[in-house]
């Protein structure tokens, strides 16, 4: 066998593994103890700082070469061939879904244009199935903008509405913007269910072993931040953009949670009970019975 034809060695519980997560409060939150190797016995990490909606298209076109991402929910049905679901880590919770903001309360939507940060994220297909209920005929054009754009383009009256993310739920007000709808309050209204939002996901071909040891060490990480939150309190802002700290901690509370140690069944159930109405809404692709499944 020649040198070109040779497979590239997997990584071990030896080597660092690559991971991308952002900078928003609750990755570094939880991530802290993990990156800076005060898990014991935890694989080392390699970190890469990156937005969801550039994760997202990593794992999608599978081009990146990244051992663990954090990504949309969202995304798993094009992925999980490849990346396997961790059972731990990410984020869903209660009372944190993504709001409709508009310059004038009680607007009306029928028809009119609504801008998003991804069409491959979970706010998106929150979004869609909440306008499906709930606005007859539909809305009007989506477009996708940063992030960061939106509740100005709302304020200015470039868009009639933003779908905003995250710390949005916080400051929304400084822009003179009202919240039209919770998806989140609306999908658990419905379902009665938590609000899946970011997963952290694996490649399958590290092995069972290796993803087992990752969601050890991330169960492992969030609990060393519960214990003593000082301890990640330099990296948390170091990372957060220039965020007011009260807001940081109001992220964190919002969206680290008992399913950020463990999904466990209720966690599980929203994952499937979202891909599959998502699915039927022809939004993406449906699930194998074993798609989430963990080694």
């Amino acid at each position: 066998m020649t040198s070109q034809s040779q497979p590239k060695p997997q990584p071990s519980l030896k080597s660092k593994l690559k991971i991308a997560y952002s900078p928003c409060p609750n990755d570094t939150f939880v991530f802290d103890a993990w990156a800076h190797g005060r898990v014991p016995g935890a694989p080392r990490l390699d970190v890469t700082f990156a937005d969801i909606d550039l994760t997202n298209g990593w794992a999608e076109r599978g081009t990146a070469d990244y051992d663990v991402l954090k990504v949309s929910y969202a995304v798993l049905p094009w992925v999980l061939d490849e990346y396997a679901l961790l059972p731990c880590g990410g984020a869903l919770g209660r009372g944190c879904g993504p709001l409709v903001l508009t310059r004038e309360p009680g607007v009306d939507l029928r028809g009119k244009t609504v801008a998003v940060p991804s069409e491959r994220s979970t706010a998106y297909l929150l979004f869609r199935l909440w306008a499906a209920d709930v606005v007859p005929g539909g809305v009007g054009d989506v477009v996708v903008m940063p992030f960061h754009e939106i509740m100005p383009a709302v304020r200015d009256g470039k868009v009639d509405a933003g779908l905003v993310i995250h710390e949005a739920r916080f400051t929304y007000q400084n822009y003179g913007l009202h919240a039209l709808a919770d998806m989140g309050a609306h999908w658990e209204d419905t379902t009665g269910l938590p609000i899946p939002l970011g997963a952290i996901i694996a490649r399958r071909s590290l092995g069972p072993d290796v993803l087992r040891s990752l969601a050890d060490a991330a169960r492992a990480s969030v609990r060393m931040a519960w214990d003593d939150p000082a301890v990640s309190r330099p990296y948390v802002l170091e990372h957060a953009q220039e965020m007011d700290p009260k807001v940081a901690d109001q992220h964190i509370g919002l969206y680290v949670n008992e399913f950020t140690a463990d999904l466990g069944e209720a966690g599980y159930a929203a994952v499937r009970g979202l891909l599959t109405r998502a699915a039927a809404e022809g939004l993406v692709p449906p699930l194998g019975p074993d798609a989430l499944s963990f080694p």
